[in-house]
């Protein structure tokens, strides 16, 4: 049985994100981790003072009103994640709906610096809208932009007059966004930043803060890397900050135009440094090198990061910084003095990961996370994020370090499609149908297995979503490799999936699916990718033991495409179990990742003396 002391790795109250209100107030969400579900508290960040609990959950799409008044979120029906939006006030005696339509995707929000506006970006089954909600009377919210094709994170102007959001009509199919921008009384795109063919993509951060100032912090790609730039869509003046000094991605997290300070990530392979870019000269100040990382991407969902570092009203940094060893907390600084306002929690003392640069079978270096127990390991884990386009960070995983206090060596893997790595690896997945991300597997194996680690017949490869679905294609395709796939939330038959995906979901495979690796847009390759991405196909090639644990209520893997595989694999013969739990794509709350981190152990214990799963309690689907 599981070491009742790793409890201690997943304990209340541990922070995961905090989430800046617009406007002068200079408020913000903190979201933390509660038993059962996310807790939140208002912390002012002009007196550094944290509040109580409110009265409600909240989440990773959690959004404060400028004055700190209400928290707007999707109502989704317990994790679905399609619904409609709702406001609760802070001390939870009211509850107001704010969009009166079909449920909907969110992919986007956020409110108007007064407070007056909030500006959704949805999607439904006729496509992908932003729509303009006034907050007094919700029931003259208005579309103000629409297209079949993706647009993501729409923003509004520090004086509501203009919006934008990532669009890809210009280039149908292809994740390749340029910025549209809207003017909010005429409903008429009015201007649009776009660097292709040659450019990439470009990407929009926030509005200027200041009214009357329509500029935009842009992301862009020109040199093949991530850099902030500065854009007028009125003027069309636009003043790129090549950042010649940096080798990998700079992140681009945020602007204070008052003093002129954009503020970004060098996202090295190895660690996060935070830097303030002058808008006006282009020189770099170092903020913070201290290991760790400052951000972490999130690009399939409300905010375009789970967790941000970012620019208070008055020009300080918020620093939001984790470790393989600290959990996630939070930082104010103004280059003179640093507090910790919202402490990290404690738990026992942690092994770091070590980042190792690994060649793929086409001479790609892909990045590999590793690590051994003390003493001698008994098995080794390789983990496999979710995405494709996230990324494995230097930040504390509860998980890792219970594998590595269980006696486990552990391994996870950015692999092809992975972020913060260039537009060439990102897109590095597009058309293949998961070749090159097998070939990554391999050759992290083939590299630990050069340690005197991963051994076939103790190593295990799990993940969830995306590194669910990379769990379950890998055993199919990498027999001899492993003695389990622990896969969470996995898409296992994407055939089968098709038509119960919510739109937003729908459409982002539809693209991956139909590209060719130069990144074209060809439709006539989907089936033909479908069959080569889907573990289902692979089933009769399984030899390790199988564990798939869904929600009952995912929008994004659904249930019955999870019954199918197990069904398939159990006619074939395999070793396999299916589980459940009441929820969407992921279980809330740290006894339920506790929960899940106990049962895996258990699994991984079984197999290792030899108990087939199929043969463990558990509500076999």
């Amino acid at each position: 049985m599981p070491d009742p002391q790793l409890t201690r790795w997943f304990p209340s109250g541990a922070v995961l994100t905090a989430r800046a209100a617009s406007g002068p107030a200079g408020l913000c969400l903190v979201v933390e981790d509660g038993p059962e579900h996310g807790i939140g508290r208002v912390l002012d960040l002009r007196t550094l003072e944290l509040g109580p609990v409110l009265p409600f959950a909240v989440g990773f799409d959690s959004l404060l009103s400028p004055d700190g008044s209400w928290v707007v979120g999707l109502d989704d029906d317990g994790g679905s994640e399609v619904g409609g939006l709702v406001a609760r006030s802070v001390d939870g005696t009211e509850v107001r709906p704010l969009t009166d339509r079909a449920p909907f995707v969110l992919r986007g929000l956020e409110y108007a610096a007064a407070g007056a506006h909030l500006l959704a970006t949805i999607v439904d089954e006729d496509g992908h809208h932003l729509l303009h909600v006034p907050v007094a009377d919700p029931s003259a919210a208005s579309v103000l932009f629409s297209s079949p094709e993706e647009s993501w994170f729409g923003h509004l102007s520090a004086d509501g007059t203009l919006a934008c959001a990532d669009t890809t009509d210009h280039v149908p199919g292809v994740r390749r966004p340029a910025v549209s921008v809207v003017d909010v009384t005429t409903r008429r795109v009015v201007a649009v930043a776009d660097d292709l063919p040659d450019g990439g993509p470009v990407r929009a951060v926030r509005f200027s803060a200041t009214p009357g100032d329509p500029r935009i912090l842009l992301a862009t790609e020109r040199s093949g890397f991530a850099r902030p730039a500065l854009w007028d869509p009125m003027s069309g003046e636009r003043r790129d900050y090549e950042l010649p000094e940096l080798e990998a991605d700079a992140i681009v997290l945020d602007w204070h135009a008052e003093t002129g300070t954009i503020l970004v990530v060098d996202a090295l392979p190895g660690r996060h440094r935070l830097l303030a870019v002058d808008e006006h000269s282009g020189a770099v100040r170092v903020l913070r090198d201290e290991g760790g990382s400052v951000c972490e991407p999130d690009v399939a969902s409300v905010f375009p990061h789970y967790a941000q570092s970012f620019l208070a009203p008055d020009g300080r940094v918020v620093v939001l910084a984790s470790s393989w060893t600290t959990p996630l907390h939070v930082e104010v600084t103004d280059g003179a003095e640093t507090r910790v306002v919202v402490p990290p929690v404690e738990v026992p003392a942690g092994i770091p990961l070590a980042s190792q640069l690994v060649d793929s079978a086409d001479g790609t270096p892909v990045q590999l996370w590793w690590a051994v127990p003390d003493g001698p390991p008994r098995g080794t884990i390789l983990q496999i994020h979710g995405g494709p386009n996230l990324v494995t960070l230097d930040r504390f995983h509860p998980d890792v370090q219970a594998w590595l206090a269980s006696g486990f060596a552990v391994g996870c893997l950015n692999y092809r499609g992975s972020v913060t790595f260039g537009r060439t690896f990102r897109e590095g997945f597009w058309g293949v149908g998961g070749d090159r991300e097998i070939e990554d597997v391999e050759a992290a194996l083939d590299w630990l297995r050069g340690r005197g680690l991963a051994d076939p017949a103790s190593t295990f490869i799990t993940g969830a979503s995306y590194g669910g679905h990379m769990s379950l294609l890998s055993v199919g395709r990498l027999p001899d490799r492993f003695a389990g796939a622990l896969a969470i939330v996995a898409m296992a038959d994407w055939e089968a999936a098709w038509d119960e995906m919510n739109p937003a979901l729908r459409k982002t495979w539809t693209s991956f699916m139909s590209l060719a690796p130069d990144g074209s847009f060809d439709s006539s390759r989907i089936d033909e990718t479908l069959k080569r991405f889907s573990p289902i196909n692979h089933v009769d090639r399984v030899r390790a033991s199988v564990w798939l644990h869904q929600g009952s209520r995912d929008t994004r893997t659904p249930p019955s495409q999870a019954r199918s595989y197990g069904d398939r694999l159990r006619a074939a013969g395999g070793d396999v179990l299916v589980e459940w739990f009441d929820a969407g794509h992921e279980p809330t709350g740290s006894e339920a990742a506790r929960h899940e981190c106990d049962r895996l152990l258990e699994l991984v214990e079984a197999r290792l003396v030899g108990t087939a799963w199929r043969d463990l309690d558990g509500l076999d689907g």
